[in-house]
């Protein structure tokens, strides 16, 4: 299987977004014009590098310089082979605070586990978790900032939490006049948009605003998003500048450089997971607590429906209760699955979850939350009631389609506003 590679050259030709510091901004709309982001005139060049918002410092140290910074960050955060904070310490930069969401800044918690305060050993700066109960910095956390720094890899999906934690940061940042740069970087799913809108009713730590499961925007474009459509709380908007990725398209094909959590280690995982982590809201491992997550799935009662089979174990950082720990699951491999059909095809794939709820022997339990402290809510996780409901009564991958709409079209046509990227 193919793992992240260093250097990531798009193919063709492509458009060159840049942001020189201090233009003025142009918003898609009115409610857009506190954003001092700019999408630069784009130039038509020959293929070359995609350059983060993070490895064009020479845009942004201006921004930074004899000021007290704050930076939310975690292992993504790089520039180079160096993490970000390290790398900006290193020029002088007076970085006093450090903000970690799921998983904490180093990346060394497992997912949904409470990540507490602390120093950072390498550093001495203190860094102060911003999942569990403290997800929005307050007066306290910003009082000594003058400048909050966004970079974090996101991978496009909306119940990855890292969209949540800079929607907690816009607020935070918002409620203290405290200006917040973002770093962008390119979304390796942004290549597509798909799935049901979030129901307002399930509103939940997987899922805050009403967009699909795949949204196709990148963390500067959301953050436009979340300040234009008036998302956050009591409608406050962040003054924000936006870092654009050069040499990027939304349809380029991007392999990260450094895995953006611990259970998304491949670039096969990374765009799997749009799917397959639907099926944390069912009975059925995605893998957690093997060395290949988000790559199969399975469970002992399809012993005898497939061939395949695995053993979750736990595994300390990544997964230490997996569900279904040390019994052999059985069900699909899809570590060699093309996923040049992802691509090609820009949906989710319904026809695992339709195929593997009708393989199921015991059906009443497929969806059981009350089963395992392990599992997720598939109506929390799908932002819809009624996904569940159609798949137990046997509904075709096109009428679980159809129900999508209108919603999904009229998201497409919401996100054209606060594109960054062709």
């Amino acid at each position: 299987m193919k793992l992240f590679s260093k250097l990531i050259y798009p193919l063709g030709l492509c458009m060159l977004a840049v942001q020189a510091c201090g233009a003025s901004p142009k918003p898609a709309d009115a409610a857009a014009q506190s954003n001092s982001s700019v999408k630069a005139d784009s130039l038509k060049k020959p293929a070359e590098e995609i350059l983060t918002g993070a490895a064009q410092t020479e845009k942004y140290l201006p921004l930074l310089r004899g000021k007290r910074v704050g930076m939310v960050v975690n292992p993504t955060s790089v520039i180079g082979k160096m993490t970000a904070v390290d790398s900006l310490i290193k020029v002088g930069v007076n970085i006093v605070k450090i903000f970690g969401p799921e998983h904490g800044f180093r990346g060394d918690a497992s997912a949904g586990i409470t990540v507490n305060d602390a120093i950072d050993e390498k550093t001495g700066i203190k860094a102060i978790s911003l999942y569990g109960k403290h997800t929005t910095p307050g007066a306290e956390d910003l009082s000594d900032i003058d400048i909050m720094v966004f970079d974090i890899q996101d991978v496009g999906v909306r119940f990855y939490t890292y969209i949540n934690t800079l929607q907690h940061v816009m607020q935070g940042c918002a409620e203290n006049n405290k200006e917040l740069l973002i770093l962008d970087r390119p979304n390796p799913n942004g290549f597509y948009i798909d799935g049901p809108i979030l129901d307002p009713k399930l509103v939940s730590g997987v899922g805050l605003k009403p967009i699909p499961i795949v949204h196709g925007l990148t963390v500067g474009e959301y953050a436009q998003m979340l300040n234009g459509e008036g998302w956050l709380n009591n409608k406050a908007q962040c003054k924000i500048t936006i870092i654009t990725v050069a040499n990027y398209t939304h349809d380029m094909a991007y392999e990260l450089p450094v895995k953006p959590s611990p259970n998304l280690n491949t670039q096969q995982s990374i765009l799997l997971y749009p799917t397959l982590c639907l099926f944390e809201g069912t009975y059925l491992s995605q893998g957690r607590g093997t060395q290949f997550p988000f790559t199969v799935l399975g469970a002992p009662k399809l012993k005898g429906k497939y061939d395949f089979s695995f053993t979750p174990k736990s595994i300390k950082g990544m997964a230490e209760t997996p569900l279904h720990q040390d019994q052999e699951c059985y069900g699909l491999d899809l570590r060699n699955y093309d996923i040049s059909n992802i691509r090609k095809d820009k949906t989710l794939n319904i026809k695992w979850l339709i195929e593997l709820y009708k393989a199921y022997p015991d059906k009443a339990d497929f969806f059981d939350t009350k089963l395992s402290k392990q599992m997720g809510n598939i109506d929390k996780l799908s932002g819809v009631y009624t996904l569940k409901q159609q798949i137990i009564a046997g509904k075709s991958e096109k009428e679980i389609r159809a129900s999508w709409e209108p919603g999904l079209s009229h998201y497409k046509e919401i996100r054209r506003k606060y594109l960054l990227y062709p």
